[in-house]
């Protein structure tokens, strides 16, 4: 089993910054898992935002963040991050971590979320 536990969140104006934090306890995290960051506003299926792959050798991010967040993981302290950057009021959403293992088609794993409220 992993537990996520997501904070960071607020309330930020347009064009300010935040970082999320993801942190995971339970199985050893760094042994073969990746993660990644998804959001999801009221009314709308959860959208992915990106991904890290378990060595943190590998990226990837969603069309509508790209150049904006940036994903990261330290796997001594057992957590993730998600930067973001020049913020928009469409990145408004509760924010979810989530794991899974490298082989695995799904996530397995998944924070409470966080709330990120973006003002313009």
């Amino acid at each position: 089993q992993v537990q996520l536990v997501e904070s960071g969140g607020g309330l930020v104006q347009a064009g300010d910054s935040l970082r999320l934090s993801c942190a995971a306890s339970g199985r050893t995290f760094s042994t073969y898992y990746d993660m990644a960051w998804f959001r999801q506003t009221p009314g709308k299926i959860r959208e992915f935002v990106a991904t890290i792959t378990w060595s943190g050798t590998s990226t990837t991010y969603a069309d509508s963040v790209k150049g904006r967040f940036a994903i990261s993981r330290d796997n001594a302290k057992n957590t993730v991050y998600l930067q973001m950057s020049s913020l928009k009021p469409e990145d408004t959403a509760v924010y979810y971590c989530a794991a899974r293992f490298f082989t695995s088609a799904t996530y397995e794993y998944w924070g409470q979320g966080t709330q990120v409220t973006v003002s313009s």
